[in-house]
């Protein structure tokens, strides 16, 4: 309980003080095998300027699409926030995308494995969605058009307790919406 409050008083301040980039997320209740599943009643977290898209260009189907098979989620190891060199080429695959359809902006999602505390977690969380978004705006991609938010260990992709699935779930991920 002690510790709620401390975050919470933690989150209010950053809040007040305005000086917070990054959201930070609180668990949303969500428990056992309905963790890590996506809300479909939710806005569409990939925005895409519908005043942009030009006759002839990619539909937001077609965006989706082709996000939801070039966007992979970047890995990191134990307690890192380092971007490791066998995911830049992901990431400049995703920049390259991103330089050439302007008009969208996506969400980067901070998560972690399950050891550590949740304060640890939410901050490493947010330091890998940070350090994914530094490397892509390094590539030339507005930092305009990344959002960042982390997830701490709050949402996991795998619920075993192994290194396999802790890898699963130590990652940068993109969200593309609906």
């Amino acid at each position: 309980m002690m510790k709620r409050i401390i975050l919470l008083m933690f989150m209010l301040t950053v809040v007040v003080s305005g000086c917070a980039t990054t959201e930070v997320a609180n668990p949303d209740g969500k428990k056992g095998k309905d963790i890590g599943k996506k809300d479909s009643s939710k806005d569409d977290v990939v925005k895409i300027d519908r005043d942009k898209i030009r006759e002839g260009s990619l539909s937001e189907d077609q965006i989706r699409a082709q996000m939801a098979s070039l966007f992979h989620d970047v890995r990191f190891e134990y307690n890192s926030r380092d971007i490791a060199e066998g995911e830049k080429a992901n990431l400049r695959k995703i920049a390259d995308w991103l330089l050439k359809n302007a008009h969208v902006t996506v969400l980067i999602e901070g998560h972690c494995d399950e050891r550590g505390s949740n304060e640890y977690n939410l901050a490493l969380g947010d330091q890998r969605a940070q350090s994914t978004k530094n490397y892509l705006v390094s590539l030339g991609v507005p930092a305009s058009r990344l959002e960042t938010i982390s997830f701490g260990k709050e949402k996991p992709a795998c619920m075993e307790h192994s290194e396999d699935c802790w890898l699963k779930n130590r990652r940068a991920h993109f969200v593309s919406g609906k």
